[in-house]
């Protein structure tokens, strides 16, 4: 088993004013040859995006796209007719396959005039590559709210055969998990060839490693269940399970 650890400052950063963007691996502009993805995992990427703003239209490609918003609500539209508003505790996915156009704004002011919706939507998207190319674009959601209220360790998306979740991915080796903790609270890392573990926010202890803060995560290879416990304030973390490596 071998842990590395990436600190939250270590990541790359993007400000283009109305986005403010943290990137654990290789992304845009930024590129290391020696951090373009873990296992299959090739983009984990921490966003704030000002109110009436966001990312304008623009394509993807065999691609498989999760979306986790952690505060606020970022409305979706896409070229294949898809729309409506992701908020937290809905799982969405996006198949880009063959090709596929969208945009993703903070268009929470329009839709909720309150207080809170002139603040940032705070998300995390993360990218696997398919295990099958030149799919069909698809997509799907789903609201786990009531099963990430219990504390346990919810299956979000996974292409495992018989392995239930709340949407599905065209990526078999791969299953994303998320947990929303109490203080003390804690869960097991899954066992796999490679788990990729984000604290999304507050804090933990992650066994054989130690303290991780909001915004660091563990590149576990050979994962064996080790135990994460959240700090006082609670935690709430993105775990991906994932039995082979693209690089």
């Amino acid at each position: 088993m071998g842990v590395q650890v990436q600190r939250s400052v270590q990541r790359f950063f993007t400000d283009w004013g109305w986005l403010d963007s943290r990137h654990c691996f290789s992304f845009g502009r930024h590129y290391d040859p020696a951090n373009i993805g873990f296992g299959l995992l090739v983009v984990s990427n921490e966003d704030r995006v000002l109110p009436d703003t966001g990312f304008d239209t623009h394509g993807h490609r065999d691609m498989e796209i999760i979306t986790w918003v952690l505060s606020g609500s970022l409305v979706h539209q896409d070229s294949q007719g898809h729309s409506g508003v992701i908020y937290p505790g809905l799982a969405q996915r996006m198949s880009a396959g063959t090709g596929i156009l969208h945009s993703e704004k903070n268009d929470a002011w329009r839709l909720d005039h309150s207080a809170a919706a002139g603040e940032p939507v705070h998300f995390v998207q993360m990218w696997v590559a398919p295990d099958t190319a030149e799919l069909r674009p698809s997509y799907e959601q789903c609201d786990v709210s009531a099963e990430l209220a219990r504390g346990d360790l919810v299956t979000v998306a996974s292409g495992r055969p018989g392995r239930d979740s709340a949407i599905r991915i065209a990526q078999q080796g791969a299953s994303l998990h998320a947990a929303q903790l109490i203080g003390d609270g804690a869960v097991a890392v899954p066992d796999a060839a490679f788990a990729h573990l984000f604290v999304a926010r507050g804090s933990v202890r992650l066994e054989g490693t130690g303290d991780l803060a909001a915004g660091d995560a563990a590149r576990i290879t050979d994962a064996q269940g080790q135990r994460v416990v959240a700090g006082p304030e609670g935690a709430e973390l993105l775990i991906w399970q994932m039995d082979s490596a693209l690089f």
